[in-house]
């Protein structure tokens, strides 16, 4: 087994850096690989100039330098077969430390929230949900009974009909004294009412002081409609 490859059964540390360490060494021997590919290129390139160069006026030396070019071929195409299979094993281990981190990342989410959510359940959700509406109910009847005999105290509405009346009839009082006038709406009955006895003045008849009477009535009326 590589040196690398142990790192996978070292302590934690070493278990976290061997996918970077591994990924290193391919690296490395990849490029080498790729400096080997190109002097290989670099030697057929002088192989195929020989032969062309010999090939009317030495032909040994001609296949000769051809010889050599197969051979150079056949070392170049295993080089590239490894340069593809490093290629290959990089990615697939950049890949393979992607996921173990995602894995490791969703892991230790799930522990999280389950750290997070220890000790609740559905159940244990809707007893608090309960008490908590239930303390708000209690909560709602003592504000209710605090000030239940605060400005509740059962309301007269004779008393209220009385102190409206006299209300109003400070009001008619007041447009009086600045007017002079009885407003339209005043108490007629208010005011003081004709004498009914009988009044004997010399010379005139009793029918006469009815008759003053009525007109008197009809003077404070037609005083009330115009003060409108």
């Amino acid at each position: 087994m590589s040196g690398w490859g142990l790192g996978w059964f070292g302590g934690g540390q070493a278990k976290k850096d061997a996918p970077k360490k591994a990924i290193l060494q391919l690296r490395q021997q990849l490029e080498l690989l790729n400096k080997r590919e190109k002097h290989l290129q670099n030697q057929m390139e002088e192989q195929d100039a020989l032969a062309r160069k010999y090939v009317t006026s030495n032909k040994n030396a001609a296949k000769a330098a051809l010889r050599r070019k197969k051979t150079l071929e056949a070392s170049a195409v295993n080089t590239s077969a490894q340069i593809t299979t490093l290629e290959e094993e990089i990615y697939s281990i950049e890949t393979a430390n992607i996921n173990k981190e995602t894995f490791d990342a969703m892991k230790n989410a799930t522990t999280a929230m389950k750290h997070i959510h220890q000790g609740m359940t559905v159940e244990t959700v809707d007893v608090v949900m309960y008490g908590i509406r239930e303390q708000h109910l209690i909560g709602q009847e003592i504000n209710d009974a605090l000030t239940s005999g605060v400005g509740n105290s059962a309301i007269d509405e004779d008393e209220l009909d009385e102190e409206l009346a006299e209300l109003q009839q400070e009001q008619l009082d007041e447009k009086m004294i600045h007017t002079g006038n009885v407003p339209v709406g005043d108490k007629i009955s208010g005011l003081p009412a004709a004498p009914h006895s009988e009044v004997v003045h010399k010379g005139k008849a009793p029918a006469k002081a009815v008759e003053e009477d009525d007109e008197e009535a009809e003077l404070r009326k037609l005083q009330a409609e115009m003060a409108m």
